[in-house]
């Protein structure tokens, strides 16, 4: 079984470990996640767990998702996302996976949504240098410059770096380091920063990176 749960990101903090080194956390809310669907290669088209975290208001649910989470007894879920398995697996629908799972994982992957920052120009959005505080550059200090060609071919090129909306998208953080496993408190300490905001939900698996 590829082990894989959804959790909600708390925020960071460091910890000491026994040597006496500091060691920048991020603190994960992981789990209890439901198994609402058992993907199989036969019926599907490939192997997959999906799972549910975070129970949503049965008012606040469309109809189908009630009826989704009716059918292995459980309430609605906020936050669904699938994990992909290389194979057949003895997990069922309706079992509750928890933090245990990553008792014997040494890294991971964690998949989130990045900070939105708005409509960013190039300096910020893909660090360009800008132009020069030197006699002759009035108001241009922060201008991207030229970015395209003449007159041959008299357009601009597919791919140019320009301004536009930066952050909001979903980003993989790979091969991150779990530093510790709190299973009574269903807490998932990982060495450095994941993406996306305190509170905001992310997807932890284990890592097929060598």
């Amino acid at each position: 079984m590829r082990v894989g749960l959804l959790g909600r990101k708390v925020g960071m903090t460091q910890i000491y470990q026994e040597g006496g080194t500091v060691v920048p956390v991020t603190v994960v809310e992981c789990g209890p996640c439901t198994v609402l669907q058992v993907r199989t290669l036969e019926q599907d088209g490939y192997h997959a767990l999906q799972l549910g975290f975070d129970d949503k208001k049965r008012k606040n649910a469309r109809q189908s998702e009630r009826g989704h989470a009716r059918k292995v007894d459980t309430e609605p879920k906020r936050f669904v996302r699938e994990v992909r398995q290389d194979g057949p697996t003895d997990i069922a629908a309706g079992q509750t996976l928890t933090v245990q799972l990553f008792g014997e994982v040494g890294r991971v992957d964690v998949i989130g949504t990045s900070k939105g920052r708005g409509y960013a120009g190039v300096i910020k959005r893909h660090g360009f240098r800008g132009l020069r505080a030197s006699h002759g550059v009035k108001r241009m200090h922060r201008h991207p410059g030229s970015s395209g060609p003449s007159a041959d071919p008299a357009r601009t090129q597919k791919g140019i770096r320009k301004p536009g909306h930066f952050g909001h998208a979903q980003v993989t953080v790979r091969n991150i380091e779990v530093v510790r496993v709190d299973a009574e408190n269903n807490l998932l300490l990982l060495r450095g920063a994941v993406p996306g905001p305190n509170g905001g939900y992310i997807t932890v698996r284990q890592t097929n990176k060598v």
